[in-house]
């Protein structure tokens, strides 16, 4: 994708006599937790050219060429996107032999109805109670605000530490978010050893690298200390069994960044093969 999108914005600034980047920011997946967060993101990419003015109304992006709006909503033959459609209900048989675009539509208009033209309605009024949203700067963070749509008043009673847990690359609740972060990769623990007390694993693994356990735990940012903070995650999620706010806490550091310390943590087990006998 990097080498299609450089040699695209090349040849583009050549043939139009200008420099600097066409493209602006990379391409991204968002992981979903539930269909309600799936659709909200569907709805949101798609009322993208109304925002930017490149139509005028939602008349004009029913036809509008260059999103799957059209070809969800039936109104646009694209060769790519567009679905072969039963007169009256949404075909969910012999999905085996359907093209991927084909099947994204069918699931798309299910949560809708079975009935083609309900969906069809149902589906275009859903865009259209959309389009007073704005922006909607709740789909553009991380977190379980976000997954809320941004009203607070759903997250009464939860503890204010989980109400932030989040990663811009995950889209629900904060539980979630910790999953995919401790399954991230697919990593796996080349040892498993007896879970001790978290501050008795900072302890060990500050004595091990022969550095002081107030700067690991204060955020003292040598080098030696990060590489005890990164051990530490992935020895206390993938070895130990403890959550990333539990790790955190302790640390003194967000959730999500015990997270991203666990996976850096995970390349440094080569270096420190003596850890494991500190922690037995």
């Amino acid at each position: 994708m990097r080498r299609l999108m450089t040699g695209y914005a090349v040849t583009f600034n050549k043939r139009h006599k200008r420099s600097g980047h066409l493209f602006q920011n990379r391409y991204k997946s968002t992981i979903c937790e539930e269909d309600p967060y799936l659709l909200e993101l569907i709805r949101y990419i798609h009322l993208n050219p109304l925002r930017a003015g490149l139509v005028k109304d939602l008349k004009e992006l029913d036809k509008y060429p260059w999103t799957g709006h059209s070809s969800i909503l039936g109104r646009r033959k694209n060769p790519l996107l567009a679905m072969s459609y039963q007169p009256s209900a949404i075909s969910s048989s012999d999905r085996s032999q359907k093209p991927l675009a084909e099947k994204t539509i069918e699931d798309v208009l299910l949560h809708f109805s079975e009935t083609l033209m309900i969906a069809h309605r149902r589906y275009r009024q859903f865009v259209k109670n959309g389009i007073e949203q704005g922006t909607r700067p709740d789909l553009q963070g991380g977190g379980l605000v976000r997954s809320a749509g941004g009203d607070k008043i759903g997250l009464l009673g939860i503890r204010k530490g989980e109400r932030g847990l989040g990663d811009e690359r995950i889209l629900g609740s904060g539980d979630f978010v910790e999953r995919v972060l401790s399954n991230s990769h697919c990593i796996e623990c080349p040892k498993i050893v007896r879970k001790i007390p978290l501050p008795e694993v900072v302890d060990r693994i500050s004595k091990y690298l022969r550095t002081e356990k107030d700067e690991v735990l204060f955020g003292n940012r040598k080098q030696i200390n990060c590489h005890a903070r990164n051990l530490i995650c992935f020895i206390a999620v993938k070895s130990m069994g403890y959550k990333f706010n539990e790790i955190a806490n302790t640390l003194k550091i967000h959730p999500v960044t015990a997270g991203r310390c666990a996976e850096k943590g995970w390349k440094l087990l080569d270096n420190y093969e003596g850890m494991w006998e500190v922690l037995d």
